[in-house]
């Protein structure tokens, strides 16, 4: 019933780094409309106490290109105002970070234009259960939806349509990507909830030496942070018609894998003190797609981003962030890899 179908390729007019997206190709006569997302990776606002002076104006630089009818992000952290952290009590080193911004800042994410963040990632319990059912009621009471707990599928209507989003991490205190198995299951269970499904995964070893997407099992203190790769075109063939990748904390490359999409990690976006910043670290992107009805890429385009002012948002006239991914893509995923203009469009794969 979800057909495949070839993107739909055109000469494209540059778009402004801070107006609305212009995506590929008009839609052919009598073709349904588009379902439009935008996505960016680990997005905070801070963390208690080290917080903004002015946390609603945070993202202003970047709030023209966070609108679709989904925008997304992972929630790197928690929006609670629980202070003690089970995850980084005595004994746990100088290698633990716990992340929570006042359960008020959700109506900041809210105001800049995000409707589904992912709870599924290494932070989501920073603060233990009372800190993520803190944190879910924050987004939930500021209209954002979330998903990434165990068995969660999230849907949202968009374009008419309805989005079903299931989240992964290496965990068992979120949907685990570690069993395949059962993502599979968890997968096929979204495809018969709603006719386009967004899989998010938070996946991969972090930091600078992080950068490709190696195919094999991935470490990063001793922990098992999955196979990206496997575990995202296994998604694609479970039927998924997007994956969105954060985690790394660098951007990585980007494939078309059986007509869909697969970005691998869209590094960070916002963190105010949270992130490094320097160099490839401070380099990000805010992913545009629009898609069929039944899930099929129609168009895309990177909106090349960098951080500044120790992890504000900012747009990236140089194209950085896009010139990045197109390279990574290239070196690591063979005629899968994406072919993205100098305007930062997405014009295929590679191989084609």
């Amino acid at each position: 019933m979800r057909r495949l179908s070839s993107i739909l390729l055109a000469a494209i007019a540059a778009s402004s780094l801070t107006g609305s997206p212009s995506w590929a190709k008009p839609n052919p006569e009598h073709a349904p409309p588009a379902i439009t997302l935008a996505a960016v990776g680990d997005t905070m606002l801070g963390n208690s106490p080290g917080l903004p002076a002015h946390p609603g104006s945070y993202l202003d630089a970047v709030k023209g290109q966070l609108r679709g009818d989904i925008v997304f992000g992972n929630l790197e952290g928690t929006l609670t105002d629980v202070s003690s952290s089970p995850k980084c009590g005595g004994g746990s080193g100088g290698d633990c970070y716990a992340f929570r911004t006042p359960p008020s800042y959700a109506r900041h994410l809210a105001a800049a234009g995000f409707t589904v963040m992912n709870d599924a990632n290494n932070h989501s319990y920073d603060f233990g259960a009372a800190g993520l059912e803190q944190t879910v009621d924050a987004l939930h009471e500021a209209g954002i939806a979330q998903t990434g707990l165990p068995g969660q599928i999230t849907v949202v209507k968009a374009g008419g349509e309805k989005v079903a989003f299931v989240g992964f991490a290496p965990y068992s205190l979120t949907a685990n990507l570690l069993d395949l198995p059962a993502a599979h299951s968890l997968i096929r269970r979204a495809t018969r909830r709603a006719e386009v499904v967004v899989v998010a995964i938070h996946a991969g070893a972090e930091g600078f030496g992080a950068q490709h997407v190696t195919g094999t099992e991935e470490h990063y203190l001793g922990e098992d942070r999955g196979n990206p790769r496997k575990f995202a075109r296994m998604a694609v063939r479970s039927g998924a018609d997007l994956v969105l990748g954060s985690g790394p904390h660098v951007l990585r490359g980007m494939e078309i894998y059986r007509d869909r999409l697969i970005a691998y990690s869209l590094g960070n976006f916002s963190g105010f003190h949270n992130f490094a910043t320097v160099g490839d670290l401070g380099a990000s992107a805010i992913l545009h797609v629009s898609l069929d009805p039944d899930g099929a890429l129609r168009s895309g385009r990177i909106a090349s981003v960098r951080l500044v002012d120790a992890g504000r948002p900012a747009p990236d006239p140089s194209g950085e962030g896009a010139a990045l991914i197109r390279r990574l893509s290239r070196e690591d995923l063979g005629k899968g890899a994406v072919r993205i203009g100098g305007d930062g469009h997405i014009l295929g794969k590679v191989g084609e």
